[in-house]
């Protein structure tokens, strides 16, 4: 806390909670990023990538907001560098699945690709590269997944998680080790006597924002400046058209544009092209150059969303009332969800929605073929779900075709006839790897805040002192309150006026997604506290993410 003595009392515990020692740690220049030198083997990938710059070479990309802008970035450096050639091909997922697959390499083959580079995928792709080497064609593997027991035996791998690394940033996403690599390539090029190509890739930081935030990846000290400067240059009026687009077709405004707004406006309309139809309208979108185009492809975007959400209600509705059915007595220790009609594209976020009913890690499943199903899991703190995965694989091996992931974030492919043992399986491997795991669901705050800080000019401050994100928390108060109005708006969003119980000035809050009975005098509120903008006007507003009647 001494070491914080410069910065105002508050924010100085606020950050000292976050594990910062020193005020070098809000240091977000682009000095301190780790040393692009420091990443293992990145010589060799950019060398790779340079002596392919007169031949073909095609990007081969994920099917979400980090696979698209990690896509999109390379693809305009490598142009803006004066390669000639340059495509990107991302399989849709429900033809091909995930990853560069043996499939994917045959039709990136119909291309005749001097080089296939892959970007936010291909650390699990044992049999793509394979097939790729057969045929003749070189591989450069850049991932951030956590690799398997085998690697792949692709010409260059790129992952800041390969066994043995020194790189001190392994929370990188894929945008991030593609924007490293991309950094080493502009160095090596101007070294060459290409004139400014060292400044080409740190023009398109925002892309690197939005693939970071959006992935959920941890924000350690590397990634927030990653961040904070991809947010500078959208503040600044300096970013993509795509990017401008996607923000003012959700109603956000760039100039004040923070992370919460990348993760929760721009990156789930461009996940919703991936998850329904195709990325490839979200990738055009962050590639075109002209604000029209864009704001084109947004709108597309936009609609696609839209139906997104309408399928995740009809699926939610029907996850709770399974859970609910089962009643909190008898969940297990990691709940399993299924049903036929399910689409899969969705499943992800329906695991993300009954974690939030359940308090525990989820899977949800949905039916990939006549034989198979494709899951997605959802962790909580302390419970790594590829962990948990691992080792359901290592006592019975049958039960799991393939999968993959993060801590808290996996994908998985089960045979149908296998749904039933994989659930009683993964709940025992949770419940032996993970006693003491919390499921009450309880919310860590940051403590009351006092009165007279339920202003405008310190949720201002608020905002100013991130970029929040994934283990690096955007504050959340506690406090009582006095109800003095309420109403539902929307569809299932609680709107409330309320006053400290202890005396000040009332002030406005919104609780999401959670009307229901009225409350009655005093609440007990888990709250975050925000700008809300109206007409114009600025004003602070509670977010609150949990009310409790006293």
């Amino acid at each position: 806390m001494a070491a914080l003595g410069d910065i105002d009392p508050v924010h100085a515990r606020l950050f000292a909670m976050r594990g910062l020692a020193g005020p070098e740690e809000l240091d977000y220049g682009l000095a301190r990023l780790a040393p692009v030198s420091s990443l293992d083997n990145i010589d060799e990938a950019a060398e790779l990538v340079i002596a392919h710059r007169e031949r073909r070479i095609i990007v081969v990309g994920d099917f979400d907001v980090d696979g698209a802008t990690s896509t999109a970035l390379v693809l305009r450096c490598l142009r803006e560098f004066g390669f000639g050639d340059v495509d990107y091909l991302v399989p849709n997922r429900f033809d091909y699945g995930y990853g560069l697959t043996p499939e994917i390499v045959s039709v990136a083959a119909q291309r005749d690709p001097a080089l296939l580079l892959t970007v936010d995928n291909g650390i699990s792709s044992i049999e793509g590269v394979e097939e790729a080497n057969r045929l003749g064609i070189p591989v450069l593997v850049t991932d951030h997944h956590l690799p398997g027991e085998n690697l792949p035996e692709a010409t260059v791998i790129l992952n800041p998680n390969l066994p043995g690394s020194a790189f001190p940033s392994t929370c990188l996403a894929g945008v991030g080790v593609a924007f490293y690599l991309m950094a080493r390539v502009g160095r090596m090029l101007e070294a060459q006597g290409v004139e400014g190509a060292a400044k080409v890739p740190a023009k398109y930081l925002d892309l690197v924002a939005l693939g970071t935030v959006a992935d959920v990846v941890p924000l350690d000290h590397n990634n927030r400046v990653l961040v904070h400067q991809g947010l500078r240059r959208i503040r600044a009026g300096r970013s993509i058209a795509g990017i401008q687009a996607l923000l003012q077709q959700a109603g956000r405004q760039p100039a004040r544009c923070v992370s919460s707004d990348l993760g929760f406006a721009a990156g789930p309309r461009i996940n919703a092209a991936g998850r329904l139809e195709d990325i490839s309208v979200g990738i055009e979108c962050l590639l075109s150059d002209d604000f029209d185009t864009a704001m084109h492809h947004a709108g597309l975007l936009d609609r696609i969303n839209s139906e997104r959400r309408d399928i995740e209600a009809t699926m939610r509705d029907q996850a709770f009332a399974y859970v609910d059915s089962l009643g909190a007595q008898r969940w297990p220790a990691c709940v399993c969800v299924y049903d036929a009609e399910w689409h899969q594209g969705v499943v992800g976020l329906i695991a993300a929605r009954v974690r939030e009913r359940c308090h525990r890690p989820v899977i949800a499943f949905a039916r990939e073929s006549d034989e198979l199903l494709k899951g997605s899991a959802r962790s909580i703190q302390g419970v790594h779900v590829r962990d948990l995965l691992e080792a359901v694989h290592a006592v019975k091996p049958e039960l799991i075709v393939k999968f993959g992931g993060h801590a808290m974030a996996a994908g998985l492919t089960i045979a149908e006839a296998h749904f039933a043992q994989f659930r009683e399986v993964v709940a025992a491997q949770m419940a032996r790897l993970y006693p003491d795991a919390d499921f009450s669901g309880a919310i860590v705050t940051d403590g009351p805040l006092p009165g007279e800080a339920l202003s405008l000019e310190f949720a201002r401050s608020l905002r100013e002192a991130g970029p929040w994100g994934a283990a690096f928390p955007e504050p959340t108060w506690c406090g009582d309150f006095t109800i003095e109005e309420q109403r539902v708006v929307g569809q299932n969003h609680l709107k409330l006026r309320v006053r400290p119980a202890a005396g000040g000035r009332a002030v406005d809050a919104i609780a999401f997604n959670q009307a229901g009975p009225a409350y009655r005098g005093t609440i007990q509120l888990a709250f975050r506290l925000d700008v809300n903008e109206y007409r114009g006007v600025e004003s602070p507003q509670l977010v609150v993410e949990q009310v409790a009647e006293l």
